[in-house]
Protein backbone atom coordinates (compact mmCIF):
# COMPACT_ATOMS: atom_id res chain seq x y z
CA UNK A 1 0.00 0.00 0.00
CA UNK A 2 1.67 3.31 -1.15
CA UNK A 3 0.75 6.22 1.30
CA UNK A 4 0.53 10.05 0.75
CA UNK A 5 0.51 10.79 4.16
CA UNK A 6 3.71 12.79 4.71
CA UNK A 7 2.74 13.25 8.57
CA UNK A 8 1.81 9.40 8.93
CA UNK A 9 3.93 8.85 11.35
CA UNK A 10 2.67 10.57 13.89
CA UNK A 11 -0.06 8.07 14.39
CA UNK A 12 1.90 4.72 13.08
CA UNK A 13 5.40 4.84 13.91
CA UNK A 14 5.87 4.09 17.52
CA UNK A 15 9.05 5.13 18.08
CA UNK A 16 8.26 8.89 17.73
CA UNK A 17 4.93 8.43 20.51
CA UNK A 18 5.12 11.02 22.86
CA UNK A 19 3.69 11.04 26.68
CA UNK A 20 1.43 13.85 26.79
CA UNK A 21 1.72 16.25 30.19
CA UNK A 22 -1.90 15.45 30.46
CA UNK A 23 -5.22 14.69 28.59
CA UNK A 24 -6.66 17.49 26.12
CA UNK A 25 -10.19 17.08 25.10
CA UNK A 26 -8.81 17.35 21.40
CA UNK A 27 -6.95 13.91 21.19
CA UNK A 28 -9.16 12.42 23.92
CA UNK A 29 -12.68 10.72 23.29
CA UNK A 30 -15.17 12.93 24.68
CA UNK A 31 -16.85 11.03 27.89
CA UNK A 32 -19.13 12.06 30.86
CA UNK A 33 -16.83 11.96 33.87
CA UNK A 34 -18.13 9.20 36.35
CA UNK A 35 -17.50 12.34 39.67
CA UNK A 36 -19.98 14.77 40.33
CA UNK A 37 -19.75 16.92 37.26
CA UNK A 38 -19.61 20.61 37.24
CA UNK A 39 -21.68 21.56 34.52
CA UNK A 40 -24.58 23.11 35.04
CA UNK A 41 -27.84 20.66 34.37
CA UNK A 42 -29.07 22.50 31.07
CA UNK A 43 -25.61 22.29 29.84
CA UNK A 44 -25.01 18.37 30.40
CA UNK A 45 -28.52 17.79 28.90
CA UNK A 46 -26.76 19.42 26.06
CA UNK A 47 -23.56 17.71 25.78
CA UNK A 48 -25.74 14.16 26.01
CA UNK A 49 -27.93 15.64 22.94
CA UNK A 50 -25.21 16.02 20.92
CA UNK A 51 -23.65 12.87 21.79
CA UNK A 52 -26.95 11.25 21.12
CA UNK A 53 -26.69 13.11 17.43
CA UNK A 54 -23.47 12.05 16.55
CA UNK A 55 -23.53 8.43 17.61
CA UNK A 56 -24.89 7.14 14.67
CA UNK A 57 -21.55 8.73 12.71
CA UNK A 58 -19.90 5.57 14.75
CA UNK A 59 -21.97 2.34 14.41
CA UNK A 60 -21.36 -0.28 11.80
CA UNK A 61 -24.71 0.22 9.01
CA UNK A 62 -27.54 -2.75 9.55
CA UNK A 63 -26.06 -5.14 6.44
CA UNK A 64 -23.07 -5.56 9.32
CA UNK A 65 -25.11 -7.62 11.42
CA UNK A 66 -27.18 -9.45 8.55
CA UNK A 67 -23.95 -10.80 7.14
CA UNK A 68 -22.31 -12.81 10.79
CA UNK A 69 -26.10 -14.26 10.84
CA UNK A 70 -25.97 -15.10 7.08
CA UNK A 71 -22.94 -16.25 7.75
CA UNK A 72 -20.70 -14.10 4.81
CA UNK A 73 -18.80 -13.41 7.79
CA UNK A 74 -17.20 -15.76 10.42
CA UNK A 75 -18.88 -14.65 13.86
CA UNK A 76 -16.16 -17.28 15.54
CA UNK A 77 -13.27 -15.19 14.10
CA UNK A 78 -14.69 -12.30 14.94
CA UNK A 79 -15.28 -13.49 19.20
CA UNK A 80 -11.97 -14.49 19.22
CA UNK A 81 -10.56 -11.26 18.05
CA UNK A 82 -12.54 -9.47 20.11
CA UNK A 83 -11.59 -12.42 23.45
CA UNK A 84 -7.76 -11.74 22.37
CA UNK A 85 -8.53 -7.73 22.70
CA UNK A 86 -9.99 -8.13 26.32
CA UNK A 87 -6.90 -10.27 27.42
CA UNK A 88 -4.76 -7.82 26.22
CA UNK A 89 -6.30 -4.64 27.60
CA UNK A 90 -6.44 -6.75 31.14
CA UNK A 91 -2.31 -7.85 30.45
CA UNK A 92 -1.48 -3.81 30.36
CA UNK A 93 -4.60 -2.70 32.46
CA UNK A 94 -5.76 -0.63 29.65
CA UNK A 95 -9.29 1.50 30.30
CA UNK A 96 -12.25 -0.35 29.34
CA UNK A 97 -12.45 2.68 26.73
CA UNK A 98 -9.38 1.35 24.86
CA UNK A 99 -10.99 -1.92 24.55
CA UNK A 100 -14.37 -1.19 23.09
CA UNK A 101 -13.04 0.88 20.69
CA UNK A 102 -10.75 -1.75 19.30
CA UNK A 103 -13.81 -3.47 18.67
CA UNK A 104 -15.34 -0.67 17.26
CA UNK A 105 -12.73 0.47 14.68
CA UNK A 106 -12.64 -3.11 13.98
CA UNK A 107 -16.29 -3.76 12.93
CA UNK A 108 -16.28 -0.39 10.95
CA UNK A 109 -13.64 -1.32 9.04
CA UNK A 110 -15.18 -4.77 8.41
CA UNK A 111 -18.26 -2.99 7.93
CA UNK A 112 -16.64 -1.19 4.55
CA UNK A 113 -14.01 -3.37 3.37
CA UNK A 114 -13.27 -7.47 2.97
CA UNK A 115 -10.41 -8.60 4.22
CA UNK A 116 -8.08 -12.08 2.40
CA UNK A 117 -9.61 -15.13 3.81
CA UNK A 118 -6.09 -16.41 4.04
CA UNK A 119 -5.65 -18.87 7.06
CA UNK A 120 -7.07 -16.06 9.51
CA UNK A 121 -3.86 -13.89 9.92
CA UNK A 122 -5.81 -11.12 8.00
CA UNK A 123 -8.07 -10.59 10.48
CA UNK A 124 -5.30 -10.96 13.78
CA UNK A 125 -3.22 -8.31 11.92
CA UNK A 126 -6.22 -5.97 11.78
CA UNK A 127 -6.98 -6.97 15.26
CA UNK A 128 -3.17 -5.63 16.28
CA UNK A 129 -3.88 -2.42 14.08
CA UNK A 130 -6.72 -1.53 15.92
CA UNK A 131 -5.91 -2.11 19.49
CA UNK A 132 -2.65 -0.05 18.72
CA UNK A 133 -4.64 2.74 17.42
CA UNK A 134 -7.19 2.59 20.54
CA UNK A 135 -4.21 2.64 22.87
CA UNK A 136 -2.52 5.86 21.47
CA UNK A 137 -5.83 7.53 21.59
CA UNK A 138 -6.50 6.93 24.90
CA UNK A 139 -3.86 5.36 26.80
CA UNK A 140 -0.76 7.59 28.71
CA UNK A 141 1.80 4.98 28.10
CA UNK A 142 2.00 2.46 24.92
CA UNK A 143 3.81 -0.63 25.00
CA UNK A 144 5.72 -1.29 21.54
CA UNK A 145 4.26 -2.90 18.75
CA UNK A 146 6.31 -6.09 19.22
CA UNK A 147 5.22 -6.06 22.88
CA UNK A 148 1.79 -5.24 22.25
CA UNK A 149 1.04 -9.08 20.85
CA UNK A 150 0.81 -11.01 23.82
CA UNK A 151 -1.50 -13.48 25.08
CA UNK A 152 -1.03 -16.62 22.52
CA UNK A 153 -1.45 -15.11 19.24
CA UNK A 154 -1.32 -17.39 16.31
CA UNK A 155 0.93 -14.38 14.50
CA UNK A 156 3.53 -12.35 14.84
CA UNK A 157 4.18 -9.27 12.74
CA UNK A 158 6.54 -7.15 12.02
CA UNK A 159 6.31 -3.08 13.46
CA UNK A 160 6.35 -1.80 10.00
CA UNK A 161 3.64 -4.53 8.96
CA UNK A 162 1.19 -3.28 11.71
CA UNK A 163 1.88 0.33 10.90
CA UNK A 164 0.73 -0.08 7.09
CA UNK A 165 -2.00 -1.70 8.36
CA UNK A 166 -2.99 1.10 10.24
CA UNK A 167 -2.81 3.80 7.96
CA UNK A 168 -5.22 1.16 6.04
CA UNK A 169 -7.16 0.96 9.05
CA UNK A 170 -7.78 5.06 9.17
CA UNK A 171 -8.35 6.01 5.51
CA UNK A 172 -11.11 3.25 5.75
CA UNK A 173 -12.44 5.18 9.18
CA UNK A 174 -12.11 8.20 7.51
CA UNK A 175 -9.70 9.39 10.90
CA UNK A 176 -12.58 9.53 12.62
CA UNK A 177 -11.26 7.84 16.01
CA UNK A 178 -12.70 9.86 18.42
CA UNK A 179 -15.99 8.04 18.55
CA UNK A 180 -18.87 8.22 20.61
CA UNK A 181 -19.67 4.93 22.64
CA UNK A 182 -21.72 3.34 25.85
CA UNK A 183 -19.32 4.88 28.21
CA UNK A 184 -20.04 8.72 26.56
CA UNK A 185 -23.37 7.87 28.45
CA UNK A 186 -22.57 6.15 31.64
CA UNK A 187 -22.41 8.84 34.17
CA UNK A 188 -25.27 10.95 32.69
CA UNK A 189 -27.60 7.85 32.71
CA UNK A 190 -26.38 6.82 36.18
CA UNK A 191 -27.25 10.16 37.89
CA UNK A 192 -30.55 10.12 36.35
CA UNK A 193 -31.39 6.97 38.26
CA UNK A 194 -29.42 8.04 41.42
CA UNK A 195 -30.04 11.92 41.67
CA UNK A 196 -28.42 11.79 45.43
CA UNK A 197 -25.17 10.23 44.11
CA UNK A 198 -25.49 7.66 46.72
CA UNK A 199 -24.49 4.75 44.44
CA UNK A 200 -23.73 6.60 41.24
CA UNK A 201 -20.17 4.86 41.43
CA UNK A 202 -20.80 1.70 41.80
CA UNK A 203 -23.61 1.36 38.87
CA UNK A 204 -20.56 3.33 36.34
CA UNK A 205 -18.36 0.68 37.13
CA UNK A 206 -21.00 -2.35 37.12
CA UNK A 207 -22.02 -1.68 33.93
CA UNK A 208 -18.97 -0.86 32.37
CA UNK A 209 -18.24 -4.84 33.06
CA UNK A 210 -21.31 -5.73 31.69
CA UNK A 211 -20.69 -3.88 28.40
CA UNK A 212 -17.14 -5.30 28.02
CA UNK A 213 -18.46 -8.82 29.04
CA UNK A 214 -21.06 -8.78 26.12
CA UNK A 215 -18.77 -6.97 23.16
CA UNK A 216 -17.76 -10.11 22.08
CA UNK A 217 -21.75 -10.67 21.30
CA UNK A 218 -22.49 -9.77 17.73
CA UNK A 219 -26.14 -9.28 18.35
CA UNK A 220 -25.33 -6.30 20.08
CA UNK A 221 -24.19 -4.67 16.96
CA UNK A 222 -28.24 -4.17 16.55
CA UNK A 223 -27.97 -1.66 19.35
CA UNK A 224 -26.55 2.02 19.41
CA UNK A 225 -24.40 2.98 22.29
CA UNK A 226 -27.16 4.95 24.47
CA UNK A 227 -29.51 2.38 23.99
CA UNK A 228 -26.30 -0.28 25.66
CA UNK A 229 -25.43 1.87 27.93
CA UNK A 230 -29.40 2.53 29.32
CA UNK A 231 -29.12 -1.21 29.56
CA UNK A 232 -26.32 -1.73 31.13
CA UNK A 233 -27.29 1.10 33.69
CA UNK A 234 -30.76 -0.83 34.38
CA UNK A 235 -29.10 -4.35 34.48
CA UNK A 236 -26.45 -2.80 37.36
CA UNK A 237 -29.29 -1.06 39.17
CA UNK A 238 -30.96 -4.58 39.39
CA UNK A 239 -28.51 -5.74 41.37
CA UNK A 240 -28.98 -3.39 44.07
CA UNK A 241 -31.93 -4.68 46.47
CA UNK A 242 -34.08 -1.85 46.74
CA UNK A 243 -33.52 -1.04 42.64
CA UNK A 244 -34.88 -4.59 41.78
CA UNK A 245 -37.98 -3.15 40.41
CA UNK A 246 -36.68 -0.60 37.74
CA UNK A 247 -37.70 -1.58 34.32
CA UNK A 248 -36.72 -0.70 30.88
CA UNK A 249 -39.18 1.66 30.28
CA UNK A 250 -38.49 3.94 32.70
CA UNK A 251 -35.10 4.85 30.88
CA UNK A 252 -36.73 6.06 27.88
CA UNK A 253 -37.46 9.33 29.45
CA UNK A 254 -34.00 9.83 30.79
CA UNK A 255 -33.02 11.67 27.47
CA UNK A 256 -34.27 12.40 23.92
CA UNK A 257 -33.13 9.86 21.26
CA UNK A 258 -33.77 6.63 23.72
CA UNK A 259 -36.63 4.28 22.39
CA UNK A 260 -38.50 2.13 24.63
CA UNK A 261 -38.94 -0.90 22.23
CA UNK A 262 -35.31 -1.15 21.62
CA UNK A 263 -34.18 -0.82 25.48
CA UNK A 264 -36.24 -3.78 26.13
CA UNK A 265 -34.79 -5.77 23.49
CA UNK A 266 -31.42 -4.87 24.48
CA UNK A 267 -32.35 -5.82 28.22
CA UNK A 268 -33.48 -8.82 27.52
CA UNK A 269 -30.45 -10.19 25.19
CA UNK A 270 -28.15 -9.11 28.28
CA UNK A 271 -30.43 -10.84 30.62
CA UNK A 272 -30.35 -13.86 28.13
CA UNK A 273 -26.41 -13.55 28.03
CA UNK A 274 -25.63 -13.54 32.31
CA UNK A 275 -28.15 -16.37 32.40
CA UNK A 276 -26.25 -18.60 29.76
CA UNK A 277 -23.27 -17.26 31.15
CA UNK A 278 -23.76 -18.06 34.81
CA UNK A 279 -24.84 -21.45 33.38
CA UNK A 280 -21.17 -21.98 32.16
CA UNK A 281 -19.68 -21.12 35.18
CA UNK A 282 -21.73 -23.29 37.39
CA UNK A 283 -18.83 -25.80 38.62
CA UNK A 284 -19.79 -29.49 37.46
CA UNK A 285 -20.23 -32.26 39.75
CA UNK A 286 -18.39 -35.65 38.95
CA UNK A 287 -19.27 -39.05 40.13
CA UNK A 288 -17.77 -40.36 43.14
CA UNK A 289 -16.06 -43.75 42.48
CA UNK A 290 -15.77 -46.16 45.65
CA UNK A 291 -12.42 -48.33 45.09
CA UNK A 292 -12.69 -51.86 47.45
CA UNK A 293 -10.15 -53.84 46.02
CA UNK A 294 -7.01 -54.48 47.47
CA UNK A 295 -3.09 -54.31 46.34
CA UNK A 296 -3.03 -55.90 43.63
CA UNK A 297 -5.40 -54.06 41.74
CA UNK A 298 -3.79 -51.08 43.31
CA UNK A 299 -0.61 -51.63 41.22
CA UNK A 300 -2.52 -52.31 38.01
CA UNK A 301 -4.30 -48.73 38.23
CA UNK A 302 -0.84 -47.13 39.19
CA UNK A 303 0.83 -48.50 35.84
CA UNK A 304 -2.17 -47.97 33.69
CA UNK A 305 -1.82 -44.29 35.21
CA UNK A 306 1.40 -44.05 34.96
CA UNK A 307 1.25 -45.47 30.97
CA UNK A 308 -1.69 -43.00 30.69
CA UNK A 309 0.72 -39.98 32.18
CA UNK A 310 3.57 -40.43 29.95
CA UNK A 311 0.71 -40.51 26.49
CA UNK A 312 -0.69 -36.99 28.08
CA UNK A 313 2.90 -35.69 28.33
CA UNK A 314 3.64 -36.86 24.91
CA UNK A 315 0.95 -35.64 23.57
CA UNK A 316 0.93 -32.07 25.44
CA UNK A 317 4.62 -31.79 23.70
CA UNK A 318 3.64 -32.95 20.40
CA UNK A 319 1.19 -30.44 20.26
CA UNK A 320 3.49 -27.67 21.73
CA UNK A 321 5.84 -28.51 18.84
CA UNK A 322 2.99 -27.95 16.04
CA UNK A 323 1.72 -24.88 17.44
CA UNK A 324 5.30 -23.21 17.64
CA UNK A 325 5.84 -24.25 14.06
CA UNK A 326 2.62 -22.38 13.23
CA UNK A 327 3.28 -19.27 15.12
CA UNK A 328 5.81 -16.74 12.38
CA UNK A 329 6.59 -13.29 11.31
CA UNK A 330 4.73 -12.19 8.45
CA UNK A 331 7.17 -9.64 6.87
CA UNK A 332 5.78 -6.53 5.37
CA UNK A 333 6.39 -7.62 1.80
CA UNK A 334 3.98 -10.62 2.14
CA UNK A 335 0.74 -8.90 2.93
CA UNK A 336 -1.35 -7.24 0.37
CA UNK A 337 -4.57 -5.01 1.03
CA UNK A 338 -5.18 -3.54 -2.34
Amino acid sequence: MSSSCSDSNVLCNEDNIEILPGKSPELYSSDIDSSPSTLRSSEEEESIAGFIEDERNFVTRSDYLSMFRSRSLDDSARKESVAWILKVQAYYGFQPLTAYLSVNYMGRFLNSRQLPQTNGWPLQLLSVACLSLAAKMEEPMVPSLLDLQVEGPKYIFEPTTIQRMELLVLGVLDWRLRSTTPFSFLGFFARKLDSAGTFTGSLISRATQIILSNVEEASFLAYWPSCIAATAILCAANEIPNWSLVKPEHAESWCDGLRKEKIIGCYQLMQELAIDNNKRKLPKVLPQLRVTTESPIRSSVSSSSSSFSSSISFSLSYKRRRINSNRFCVDGDKENFQ
